[in-house]
């Protein structure tokens, strides 16, 4: 009979342990779950304009370029701020300065007048969202807005770029890429020794 009770004792041990095992893993699995779900983007709740940072908001009223351009930038279509900033670098002449200043003022002209639009839409539709004052309809009006107002302010940046090739030489143009840190070895300038000409060339589209 004792040894019935030490047997039973025994069993709710390990049962109590195994409750106590469980409960403790189950705490663990829930701590884990929620630092595993901590959204990326917890901070800008507290953005006036949840989609649109203070940085954001600060370029797009200047007329900044926003990364807008980048297709013409990083492909070597220098953009007329920057030709500005380094004009003696590149040595514009009078005349080249007085046509990219006309162009840098045209398009920032256009970029502050499309960034505000856009500011303006973002805060309709944040505005909306938070009052709860939305539906389909009104949101697929708000997007085409914003989206027809990004078209055009990303359209006045990259048609700038599109531009300075028309207004600069082509030694002025290696020199801004060079100096902004996009230039590297053209592979089509010197070829190496031990290659043939006419394959070297096919190969790097020299041709």
């Amino acid at each position: 009979m004792g040894s019935v009770r030490k047997i039973a004792k025994q069993i709710c041990r390990i049962v109590a342990f195994s409750i106590i095992a469980i409960s403790l893993n189950s705490l663990n699995l829930f701590a884990g779950s929620e630092h595993e779900y901590t959204s990326k983007y917890v901070g800008q709740e507290k953005r006036q304009i949840k989609s649109l940072s203070d940085e954001d908001i600060k370029e797009l009223k200047a007329g900044a370029g926003w990364g807008l351009a980048k297709a013409a930038e990083l492909n070597g279509l220098p953009g007329p701020k920057h030709i500005l900033e380094m004009k003696k670098e590149i040595e514009l002449t009078s005349e080249q300065e007085r046509m990219v200043v006309a162009l840098y003022n045209d398009m920032n002209k256009e970029a502050i007048v499309a960034g505000n639009k856009l500011i303006e839409y973002e805060k309709v539709l944040n505005n909306r969202f938070a009052e709860r004052k939305i539906n389909e309809i009104v949101l697929d009006e708000l997007l085409t807005k914003i989206s027809e107002t990004y078209k055009s302010l990303r359209y006045t940046h990259l048609s700038a770029h599109l531009k300075t090739p028309g207004i600069l030489t082509e030694d002025q143009i290696k020199k801004y890429n060079k100096l902004r840190g996009y230039a590297s070895d053209d592979p089509c300038a010197k070829i190496p020794a031990g290659h043939d000409p006419v394959m070297w060339r096919k190969h790097n589209n020299c041709d």
